[in-house]
């Protein structure tokens, strides 16, 4: 777990939050990483398609119902195959070289800087917060920001699970230090909301950070821009 939030003089103050469903005020705040974060992870990967000549729909097509990617890609996320085993693998797959093939995949996705200032804000305000993340990999994660933007951490492969496990959430939750009906949680994957909204949590699909944090600062009841 990360070290207690520091306050700044310049910190927003919080106004009263909305309650939760169950009427617990909100002051918790988890959230994805990849594609909410940062910027779209499949346009990235569109642009890698374009690169080696492969079909970018086919890809994300096969990883949604092909059971061959979706096996690789559930092991790696939990941590039970190490990155150059999956690329030799995914690579056999796709016809394509395995040298670097989750960097090229990733290439193109950058911090959203808007939603990282909108976490640091809310942090500083007084919101407790935690990254839950399925991982490609642990390394390529900005490691350097986890102490200024989160409570708790809980990536994938470092916990031998994956949303939507139900202990993905849970986990976010205790690390945080909220009860998980106190707690927001962003995610671009609409399937990876329903979990949290069953243990009691208000969600947000993110699309967009010109969307997501309006409905924050409601929900929060703080000034996140």
């Amino acid at each position: 777990m990360a070290a207690e939030p520091s306050m700044s003089a310049g910190a927003p103050r919080r106004e009263r939050a909305a309650a939760s469903q169950d009427g617990a005020e909100l002051t918790g705040l988890l959230i994805d990483w990849g594609g909410v974060l940062t910027s779209n992870l499949f346009d990235s990967f569109r642009d890698y398609c374009v690169r080696v000549d492969i079909d970018a729909q086919s890809l994300r097509g096969r990883f949604r119902s092909d059971s061959s990617f979706r096996e690789l890609l559930i092991s790696l996320e939990k941590g039970e195959l190490q990155e150059q085993e999956f690329e030799r693998r995914l690579a056999a797959l796709l016809g394509v070289e395995s040298d670097g093939l989750i960097d090229g995949l990733f290439a193109g996705v950058r911090p959203d800087a808007a939603m990282v200032e909108a976490v640091r804000r809310a942090r500083a305000g007084g919101v407790r917060t935690a990254l839950v993340s399925n991982s490609w990999g642990v390394h390529r994660y900005p490691h350097d920001m986890f102490d200024e933007l989160f409570d708790g951490v809980v990536i994938s492969a470092e916990e031998g699970t994956r949303k939507p496990s139900r202990r993905m959430y849970e986990l976010g939750a205790q690390r945080a230090g909220v009860a998980p009906e106190q707690a927001v949680y962003v995610d671009d994957l609409p399937f990876n909301l329903k979990p949290a909204e069953e243990l009691g949590m208000v969600t947000i699909h993110h699309t967009s950070a010109e969307q997501t944090i309006p409905e924050l600062e409601a929900l929060l009841g703080l000034a996140l821009r």
